[in-house]
C-alpha cells in the first residue's frame, strides 16, 4: 500500500512540457490528463512486451494506477478543473502504454525530456539571442554617459532587466487552479489585464521587432555601401587616409579637416565622382537593398533562413576578436575628468546618459520569449541559475567590447566624441579586418532580417485575421510598410544610436518594467501577501520605466 500513494513523477517534472508547439508525437500534462480520462493507461512489464503478441500482461502496478486514473477520470465530469489528475498521477514518459479496444497496447511517444537541452546548451542559446545589434551601440553610449557612470549603468540595468526577466519566468506558475503550462507571457497578461494586455504586450513586441528590422536595414546599408567602397579602392588602389603608424582610425566629422592637416588630397576624377553618384550609403543603397530583401519577406515559411542563425554568433565572436586585436594595436587612452570634458576626453558623469539606458533597454531584451526558451531546459529546477550566468556572460560582453573601444580610441589625436554609434564607422574601409567584419554581419543580417519579418508578419496577421499567411496581397502590404519605414529611416536619419535607444525604451516600458511589475503585484495581492516594501520596489520599477521613455525626448 506504501507503493500506491508513492509519487511516480515529481510534479516539477510535468509543469513544464518541452514540447514544441507544432509537434504532435509528443503531449502536455493538460492532453495527458485528457488521455487517461477516456483510456485505459497501462504499466507494462517491459520483460512481457512482445512486437507481434496483443496479449500483454499488465503488473500489479499497473492495475493500481489503473484504479487512482480511473477513479479521477470519473471526477473530470466535473466542471471543476481542481479534481482533474494532478501530476504525480501520471507515469514516467517511458511507461506510459494506451490500451486500445482491440487488445494491444501503445506506448506513447515523445514525452517530457524528449528534446530538452542541457544547462550549457540554454545559457549559450539566451546569449546568442541577445547579442544583437546593440553590442555595436555600447561604445557611444558609454560615451555618452561618461566612463565611470556607463559601467555602472550598464552594470546596474543588467540586474534590473534580470530581475523583471525572472518576473517574467515566474509569471506563469503564480497563476493558481490553471494549466499554464503552454502559456506565454501575453497569455499571462491577457489574464491579469483582458484584451487589452494581451494586445498591449502584442504591440510594443511588435514595436521591438520593427524597431529591430529598421536599424537592421540601416546597418545593412552601411555595410553594403562599406564593402563596395573596400572593393572599388582596391581595384583602383585608393587608400583612406592613415593616422598614425600603421593605424587607421577616423572621426567622421573631423576626417576631412584632419586630412588637410595631414596634407592629403582626395581624388576628385570623373571614374570617382560618378562611383560616389551611384554607390552613396543614403542616397542609393537603401533603395538597392529593396531588390533583395523585399522579395524574401514574402516567404510563407522561414525555416530556410532559421538554418543561418548560426552566424550570429560567429559574428559575435569575430566583433570580440576585431575588438581584442584592435586594442593591443591602439593601447588604451583615458583620461579621467569627473565633471567636465575636455578637447580630447569626456566627463566621467554626464547628462547624457539616458541615451545609454534606452540602448541597454533593447540591449538586455529577451522577456517576450524566455518563457519559451526556458521550456527546453533539461533541468527545470536550475533555470533561474541558468538565466543569470546568461545575463551576466551577456553583461561582460558588453562591458568588454565598450570598455575596450573606449578606451583604445586614440585621444588624442581625437576626441572621444569621435566615437560613432556604429563603432566600426570609425574604421576606415581599406581596413581588412573591419571589411571581414562588415562582410559576415552583412551576410548574417541578409538571413536574419527575413526572420524577423516573419515574425512580425505572425503576430500582427495573427491577431489581425487569425491567419500567419491570409493573403499574398496582405502579405505584401504589410511588408511594403515594413521596407518603406527602413528605408526612410536609412535615407533620412541613419542614426543607430537614436533607433536603438528609442524602440528599447518604449518596448520595454511595457514588456520589461510594467507588465512584469504589475503582474507580480497583482498576484502577491490576491494571495493577501503584498507587503510595501515589495509594493514600493515594483512601484519604482514602472517610474524607472516611464523615466527611461521620457529621457530619450529630452536628451
Amino acid at each position: 500500500m506504501d507503493d500506491d500513494w508513492k509519487p511516480l513523477l515529481s510534479s516539477e517534472q510535468t509543469c513544464e512540457s518541452n514540447c514544441q508547439r507544432d509537434s504532435t508525437d509528443c503531449l502536455d500534462s493538460k492532453t495527458k490528463r485528457q488521455v487517461y480520462a477516456h483510456y485505459e493507461p497501462l504499466h507494462i512489464m517491459p520483460r512481457n512486451i512482445v512486437k507481434d503478441d496483443p496479449q500483454e500482461k499488465v503488473s500489479s502496478e499497473a492495475s493500481i494506477l489503473n484504479s487512482r486514473v480511473h477513479y479521477y477520470g470519473r471526477l473530470t465530469g466535473s466542471s471543476d478543473r481542481l479534481l482533474s489528475p494532478p501530476d504525480h498521477v501520471i507515469p514516467q514518459p517511458e511507461d506510459i502504454y494506451i490500451y486500445s479496444p482491440l487488445g494491444t497496447a501503445f506506448k506513447v511517444k515523445g514525452g517530457e525530456g524528449a528534446s530538452k537541452n542541457p544547462s550549457i546548451v540554454t545559457i549559450f542559446a539566451i546569449w546568442n539571442t541577445m547579442m544583437g545589434t546593440s553590442i555595436l551601440s555600447i561604445p557611444w553610449g558609454i560615451k555618452q554617459a561618461g566612463f565611470t557612470l556607463g559601467v555602472l549603468i550598464l552594470s546596474a540595468m543588467g540586474l534590473l532587466t534580470l530581475y523583471c526577466c525572472y518576473r517574467v519566468l515566474k509569471s506563469p506558475k503564480s497563476i493558481p487552479y490553471i494549466d499554464t503550462s503552454d502559456w506565454e507571457f501575453p497569455d499571462v497578461c491577457k489574464y491579469y489585464f483582458g484584451k487589452f494586455g494581451q494586445l498591449s504586450s502584442l504591440v510594443f513586441s511588435t514595436v521591438s521587432l520593427i524597431g529591430a528590422m529598421v536599424v537592421y536595414w540601416v546597418l545593412m546599408s552601411n555595410f553594403l555601401y562599406n564593402t563596395g567602397k573596400f572593393v572599388y579602392n582596391y581595384e583602383h588602389n585608393i587608400s583612406d587616409p592613415e593616422f598614425g603608424t600603421n593605424i587607421s582610425v577616423i572621426c567622421p566629422y573631423q576626417s576631412h579637416n584632419k586630412t588637410m592637416e595631414l596634407g592629403i588630397s582626395s581624388n576628385n576624377d570623373t571614374s570617382d565622382a560618378l562611383f560616389d553618384f551611384w554607390w552613396s550609403k543614403t542616397n542609393t543603397i537603401p533603395f538597392y537593398l529593396i531588390i533583395l530583401l523585399l522579395p524574401l519577406l514574402n516567404f510563407r515559411s522561414a525555416s530556410f533562413f532559421a538554418r543561418f542563425t548560426f552566424l550570429g554568433t560567429i559574428s559575435v565572436m569575430y566583433l570580440i576578436f576585431l575588438v581584442t586585436w584592435k586594442a593591443i594595436q591602439l593601447g588604451f587612452h583615458l583620461e579621467f575628468h569627473w565633471f567636465h570634458s575636455n578637447q580630447f576626453f569626456v566627463a566621467e558623469f554626464r547628462a547624457l546618459f539616458p541615451q545609454l539606458t534606452g540602448v541597454l533597454t533593447l540591449a538586455f531584451f529577451i522577456h517576450n520569449c524566455i518563457i519559451t526558451l526556458m521550456k527546453n531546459n533539461r533541468h527545470q529546477e536550475n533555470n533561474i541559475r541558468d538565466l543569470s550566468v546568461a545575463y551576466l556572460l551577456v553583461g561582460l560582453t558588453y562591458l568588454y567590447v565598450g570598455v575596450l573601444i573606449f578606451a583604445a580610441f586614440p585621444s588624442p589625436p581625437f576626441s572621444k566624441d569621435c566615437i560613432e554609434p556604429n563603432f566600426l564607422d570609425n574604421f576606415p574601409s581599406s581596413d581588412i579586418l573591419v571589411f571581414i567584419a562588415r562582410a559576415c554581419l552583412l551576410f548574417q543580417m541578409t538571413s536574419v532580417y527575413p526572420l524577423l519579418g516573419y515574425l512580425a508578419r505572425v503576430q500582427i496577421m495573427g491577431y489581425l485575421f487569425g491567419n500567419h499567411y491570409p493573403s499574398f496581397f496582405h502579405v505584401i502590404t504589410l511588408n511594403i510598410f515594413v521596407v518603406a519605414a527602413g528605408v526612410l529611416m536609412a535615407r533620412f536619419y541613419p542614426d543607430i544610436g537614436s533607433i536603438i535607444r528609442y524602440s528599447g525604451a518604449t518596448c520595454g516600458l511595457a514588456l520589461v518594467f510594467i507588465f512584469p511589475a504589475l503582474v507580480h503585484m497583482i498576484s502577491l495581492k490576491r494571495q493577501g501577501e503584498l507587503k510595501w516594501p515589495s509594493a514600493l520596489f515594483h512601484s519604482l520599477l514602472i517610474l524607472l520605466g516611464i523615466a527611461n521613455l521620457l529621457g530619450q525626448f529630452f536628451m
